[in-house]
């Protein structure tokens, strides 16, 4: 049976999900259980061979485990702890709780299971490079640890060194692990995690990177949830310690223009010395001190990974699909419910979902909204959805917009019905008028040109770089007389070209009436 502490967390939950992808048993060991069967699940694991027994890490060394809980994983062979305090900002109290006294309770219980293989401790990628670490260390050399490093990292640090010192002196197998930045999932780009670099991205993403601390050769390489999670489900020996991540991870600079190009947002062109940020405000440079520790040139000898793991999955890709699926989930604020991502449509990088060739409905976001309008209605019929350029997560086209929704459709087989909210309605109209023959009808949600009230702009919380600029071109086209005129005309003469009829898609239609 394979134990597995964490499990509810980021790391924990991929790293049950391929254990029992591989047929092993595991028992995880959490204080409450959460969702995480149901994401299981949802992701195509056998639960069946699951075991959620109740138990805390900073409990002491029994783990506030029940008498009958310990005796149930008195079989345990391999001992997984994934389990960490990943913030920034903690207090050194708060950090060591679960990070360092956390470690050494979960090492002092497995060194009770009378049939341990081993344990795999998944430590910190810039920590443990001591060959002989001590521990414990005087309190004065902690105080300098913490303040240098800050909590979290300084934590990492102090349990690297607590468990390979007590791990051979109570003669206990052990595996250090140490992963660099984990990202999403390498084909689906699934994260889970907002922290570190996926906060840079954040900060690109809204247009508030202006400067890039570090060098040209500042290095902080990635390595993908599922690539991680799969190292340690195919560790057999135990013993030794594994830097994993992929060495091709482009340098920051390089990295940072790699996904500012592929959300079509402008990349920053200064890069400050970190030096040079820690001495400046937080309030002015918007780094977090504690982030700065990992802005290095420093390189890591993966050569003990590659032997023992499968090889690494291609970084660019995987990054490119990590931010698309941050920027669909909303960097952790709201889940998508169709996670797309981002292609070129007449000129823009724009963010598409959904049924790309054969869509029963294509749903056109309005302003200051993004698919989550339409959550409602998926599970209806098969959509297609995108976000209009220069609106939402899209930038800006150089085409006209109907210019625009001719190109999005051009690989479309199916005869859709659009559907079209508020602003949306203009270039929705005016494709109809040209393409009578490739929809099967339109229909209007909030059409302004039947508004008595002029269109507001309402720009999102987490939006693009530039987004405001958006909204404003589009509002003034969809205030102006003469285009409500025009489109009012249109939409006259459309209703009489392409009528939906309401039993193609009779659910979806309701539905639209509700929303």
């Amino acid at each position: 049976m394979d134990v597995v502490f964490g499990a509810t967390g980021f790391l924990g939950r991929w790293t049950v999900l391929h254990l029992l992808g591989r047929g092993r048993r595991v028992a995880a060991v959490v204080r409450d259980p959460g969702g995480l069967g149901d994401w299981l699940a949802d992701h195509g694991a056998d639960v069946e061979r699951l075991l959620f027994v109740a138990g805390d890490i900073t409990a002491g060394p029994g783990l506030g485990l029940s008498a009958e809980d310990d005796e149930r994983l008195v079989g345990a062979r391999d001992v997984f702890n994934v389990a960490a305090r990943y913030r920034f900002g903690l207090s050194r109290e708060e950090a060591q709780a679960v990070n360092v006294d956390g470690a050494v309770n979960v090492l002092r219980w497995a060194g009770t299971r009378p049939e341990l293989h081993g344990l795999v401790h998944v430590s910190g990628y810039r920590v443990g490079l001591d060959p002989e670490p001590r521990w414990p260390l005087p309190e004065a050399e902690l105080v300098e640890l913490y303040r240098s490093k800050g909590a979290y990292e300084g934590s990492k640090t102090e349990a690297d060194a607590a468990v390979r010192v007590l791990a051979a002196q109570l003669g206990i197998p052990l595996t250090v692990v140490n992963p660099s930045s984990v990202i999403g999932h390498s084909a689906t780009g699934e994260a889970g995690q907002y922290l570190g670099l996926a906060d840079l991205v954040r900060q690109l993403w809204t247009g508030k990177l202006p400067a890039l601390p570090g060098t040209a050769r500042t290095f902080v390489p990635v390595v993908t949830v599922d690539h991680f999670a799969e190292f340690l489900a195919t560790l057999t020996e135990p013993g030794g310690r594994h830097w994993v991540l992929d060495e091709h991870t482009p340098n920051l600079p390089e990295l940072v223009r790699l996904l500012a190009g592929h959300l079509g947002v402008p990349a920053p062109k200064l890069r400050v010395p970190v030096g040079l940020v820690r001495r400046l405000p937080a309030a002015v440079t918007g780094a977090d001190p504690e982030t700065l520790t990992f802005l290095t040139e420093d390189r890591y000898d993966t050569g003990s990974a590659k032997a023992a793991g499968p090889p690494h999955p291609p970084v660019e890709p995987a990054l490119r699909r990590w931010a698309d699926r941050l920027v669909a989930d909303g960097f952790g604020a709201a889940p998508a419910p169709v996670p797309g991502g981002f292609e070129d449509v007449g000129g823009a990088r724009t963010y598409v979902a959904g049924a790309r060739n054969t869509p029963e409905v294509v749903l056109l976001n309005g302003l200051s909204a993004d698919d989550r309008v339409w959550q409602d209605l998926h599970g209806q019929a098969s959509v297609l959805l995108a976000d209009l350029p220069g609106l939402g997560r899209s930038g800006r086209a150089t085409v006209e917009p109907e210019d625009w929704l001719a190109e999005l459709l051009a690989p479309v087989r199916s005869r859709p019905v659009l559907v079209a909210h508020s602003v949306a309605a203009a270039p929705a109209l005016r494709y109809a008028a040209a393409h009578p023959g490739g929809i099967a009808g339109v229909i209007l949600v909030s059409p302004p040109f039947l508004e008595d009230t002029p269109v507001e702009l309402r720009v999102g919380r987490i939006s693009r770089a530039g987004a405001v600029r958006g909204e404003r071109r589009w509002a003034r086209a969809a205030n102006d007389p003469a285009e409500r005129r025009l489109l009012r005309a249109l939409a006259t003469e459309i209703g009489a070209l392409t009528t939906p009829d309401p039993a193609q898609l009779p659910a979806l239609v309701r539905r639209l009436a509700d929303v």
